[in-house]
């Protein structure tokens, strides 16, 4: 049986400093909202301070393992849990809940913040300025939870935390291969002999564009339109699903082809430069630039190339209000391109490495998307624990 009790009630609230000290590429890690990754920490996204500042910082409260982390201005709604062993301090608009474990399970109080219902919770007793919405700490000790007893706390912890274990060793695992790639196509671009051609004469290069958002018929399809977003949120470069889809009538209403798996997006207004992989065919809106290789096997070459030359394409880029690299001018670019034999002999070695790649990826898309379902009918009671344990022990 659930225990109706108060936030206040599961542990203390804590917020950081309101100011932001010199920030340095080494030292303790200063935890940003940038820092807070689906429900994980990102250390990579984290700045450090200074010895010195981190003494400041922390002289009210030092996060330590187990405390819950979140944001309380801006991003409202993402949390992550401190891990053991990293010495760091809070940044601004960052709180944690260092809570009281006779109570609450850690494990389980970040699913409980994650989850439906606190997220609705949040969004209705935050407070919504003209430009960013805060949680009032100083009332959120009185907001009501409702949470079972601790040793059922740990076991949906457990049966939950299991998903999430094994899509941290796929992310690992998506990681490790992409740069496995990235270092034979280093060594294979130092090696082989290249003919200097452009994009414009290995690939089909072209862009896409938006349906009438005034016609309720183009929208809500069974068709996958991508946005910027859709590709700078991606955790690798492995497309398969969009936040928003068309229908076929939209389809036809845009400019935009309906682009093949295997084809390369790479965004081109304003963040210039975000790359994904289209694993479904799928339409663009016009913040890309789409290449399709003529050829299978230059695929993956091209795809490196692109990702190395980044800063490149945003010299080429122009405009007023927000820079954008034309197609145009894109397509002329040159590339190299090894000979037929070099070609093949990476294609052999890149293919099967992103094929891995793009599984894992897959695998931990459809572990999340069960984690997901799993939370609120643990947390409603709808379904037993018992139950949820062998959906899960079927997929890890």
């Amino acid at each position: 049986m659930s225990r109706p009790r108060t936030f206040g009630q599961l542990g203390e609230v804590f917020d950081g400093p309101h100011a932001t000290p010199r920030r340095l590429d080494q030292g303790p890690y200063f935890l940003s909202i940038s820092s807070l990754d689906k429900g994980r920490l990102n250390l990579d996204l984290s700045d450090h301070v200074s010895p010195a500042d981190f003494a400041l910082w922390t002289r009210r409260i030092e996060p330590r393992e187990g405390d819950l982390l979140f944001s309380y201005e801006t991003r409202l709604g993402e949390a992550a849990l401190m891990p053991a062993r990293v010495e760091a301090c809070l940044g601004r608009r960052m709180a944690l809940l260092r809570p009281d474990t006779s109570v609450v399970d850690p494990r389980f109080l970040l699913y409980y913040y994650l989850s439906p219902y606190f997220q609705s919770v949040i969004a209705e007793r935050a407070v919504h300025g003209a430009t960013v919405s805060r949680i009032p700490l100083i009332h959120m000790g009185s907001w009501p939870v409702d949470i079972p007893p601790i040793d059922k706390q740990r076991r949906i912890a457990e049966v939950l935390g299991a998903l999430d274990e094994k899509i941290a060793a796929n992310r690992l695992l998506v990681k490790a291969t992409q740069l496995l790639a990235a270092s034979i196509f280093e060594r294979a671009s130092e090696r082989a002999a290249q003919t200097t051609s452009t994009f414009g004469e290995v690939a089909r290069i072209d862009g896409g564009s938006t349906p009438s958002t005034t016609e309720p018929d183009y929208w809500t399809g069974d068709v996958a339109w991508a946005t910027p977003t859709d590709v700078t949120a991606l955790p690798s470069p492995y497309l398969r699903r969009t936040a928003r889809t068309i229908s076929q009538a939209g389809l036809s209403a845009c400019s935009s082809p309906l682009f093949d798996p295997g084809s390369i997006l790479m965004t081109s207004r304003a963040t210039i430069g975000a790359f994904a992989i289209a694993q479904v065919p799928t339409a663009v809106n016009q913040g890309f630039i789409v290449v399709r290789p003529r050829e299978t096997k230059l695929l993956w070459w091209l795809f490196h190339d692109m990702q190395k030359r980044v800063d490149e394409f945003k010299a080429q880029a122009n405009g007023a209000t927000f820079l954008e690299l034309p197609r145009g001018r894109f397509r002329d670019l040159p590339v190299e391109i090894p000979h037929a034999e070099e070609l093949e002999g990476f294609a052999r070695k890149a293919e099967p490495l992103h094929a891995r790649a793009a599984a894992g990826a897959a695998e931990s898309e459809q572990l999340a998307g069960l984690r997901d379902t799993l939370l609120p009918k643990l947390m409603s009671g709808e379904l037993r624990v018992k139950d949820a344990e062998k959906q899960v022990e079927e997929v890890v």
